[in-house]
C-alpha cells in the first residue's frame, strides 16, 4: 500500500510500483498542497459514486525545476494517468509535453496533464476554477462586469485570460511596477478583447479613482500568504460596492478577506477556486462530472487541522 501522505521525490520514481491508477501533484515546495486530500477524497468515494476510476490514488512529489524533464518522462513511463502542476513548473512544462489546449496556450501555462498514447496532453483549469469559484462564493459573474486584477504574474495572466473569455466589460490591471505590467499586457495583446484591459500602477495615488461604482476585485498576488504581508490594495480607495476575491486560501482568513469583511463587503478566499480547478482536472481525467462538495469538505478539514496545529 503506497502512502498518499508522504512527500515523494525524483529518486522514488525510478523504482515506482503501483497497481492502481496513479495521479500526482508536483511542485517545489509541495508540503502544504491540499490537492492530495481533495482528490483522494473523491477517489476513495468512487465505490459509492459513479466515478469510473475505482482503483485510483493521488500522490505528492517535490521536484526540482532542473529535474522536470526527467521527472515527466518517468511519470509517463510509470503510467501516471494524471498530473497537477504547481509552482514553479506550470510554464516550463509547456515545452515538455505532446499537446497543449488552446486555453493553456493563451494563459502560457499548464496545471493539468493527462496521459495519452502520444504523450501528456496539457490543460489549464485555473481560469475555470476562478470563474466558478467567484460565482459560488460571491454570487457574481465575470460576464459584463468590471474587474480589477491585482498583480502581473502567472495568476494575474490566467485571471485576465478568463475575464476576456467571459467578456468582462472592462478589466483593470493593477501592479506595483510598470515594467511587469507592460510585459503582461504585451503577452496578451493578441487576444480578442485586448482593448478592454486597462493598466494601473499602484504607486499612482489616483490609480483607483476612475473605477466604476461596483465590480469584482481579484487578488492574484502572493500577498497574504505571509502573516506580516501588507494588503495588496488600499481598500479605502475601492468603492464599497466592490466585491473582493482573494486567490490566497491559506491562512483560511487572509488579511485582505478580513479587511474587506470589516468594511461590510462581500468577500471570499480562493478555497473555492482551488476546489473547482481540481474538480475540473478530475473531470478531464475521468470523462465524468465530479461533485465538488466532497473536495470542499476534505480541503476544509485539512485547513482546520493545519490551523489547530499552528495555533
Amino acid at each position: 500500500m503506497m502512502d498518499t501522505e508522504k512527500i515523494y521525490r525524483l529518486k522514488d520514481l525510478s523504482n515506482w510500483e503501483f497497481a492502481g491508477t496513479a495521479f500526482a501533484v508536483i511542485g517545489q515546495p509541495i508540503r502544504h498542497s491540499l490537492s492530495p486530500v481533495m482528490h483522494n477524497a473523491v477517489l476513495q468515494s468512487a465505490a459509492e459514486s459513479n466515478l469510473s476510476i475505482k482503483d485510483g490514488s493521488y500522490f505528492r512529489f517535490e521536484i526540482d525545476p532542473n529535474d522536470l524533464t526527467q521527472a515527466l518522462r518517468l511519470f509517463y513511463e510509470k503510467g501516471f494517468y494524471g498530473l497537477n502542476l504547481t509552482v514553479p513548473h506550470k510554464v516550463m512544462a509547456l515545452d515538455l509535453i505532446s499537446s497543449v489546449s488552446e486555453e493553456a496556450q493563451a494563459i502560457g501555462a499548464v496545471n493539468t496533464l493527462k496521459w495519452s498514447e502520444s504523450g501528456y496532453m496539457g490543460y489549464n483549469t485555473d481560469g475555470y476554477g476562478m470563474r466558478v469559484g467567484i460565482a459560488h462564493s460571491l454570487k457574481a459573474e465575470l460576464k459584463s462586469n468590471t474587474v480589477l486584477i491585482l498583480g502581473a504574474g502567472g495568476a494575474a495572466r490566467a485571471a485576465a485570460v478568463e475575464c476576456l473569455k467571459q467578456k468582462a466589460r472592462s478589466i483593470w490591471m493593477l501592479n506595483r511596477t510598470q515594467d511587469r505590467l507592460e510585459a503582461l499586457l504585451q503577452s496578451l495583446s493578441h487576444l480578442e478583447g485586448f482593448d478592454r484591459l486597462v493598466p494601473l500602477v499602484s504607486s499612482d495615488p489616483k490609480a483607483l479613482s476612475l473605477l466604476e461604482a461596483e465590480g469584482i476585485c481579484i487578488n492574484a498576488t502572493s500577498l497574504g500568504l505571509g502573516i506580516q504581508d501588507p494588503l495588496p490594495v488600499d481598500l479605502e480607495q475601492l468603492p464599497l460596492n466592490w466585491k473582493v476575491y482573494d486567490m490566497v486560501y491559506n491562512p483560511p482568513e487572509t488579511a485582505l478577506y478580513r479587511a474587506a469583511r470589516a468594511q461590510g463587503r462581500s468577500a471570499a478566499t480562493g478555497l473555492s477556486m482551488l476546489v473547482y480547478q481540481g474538480a475540473k482536472a478530475m473531470e478531464l481525467w475521468s470523462g465524468q462530472t465530479v461533485d465538488p462538495q466532497c473536495m470542499f469538505q476534505a480541503a476544509q478539514r485539512a485547513l482546520d487541522e493545519q490551523l489547530s496545529k499552528d495555533s
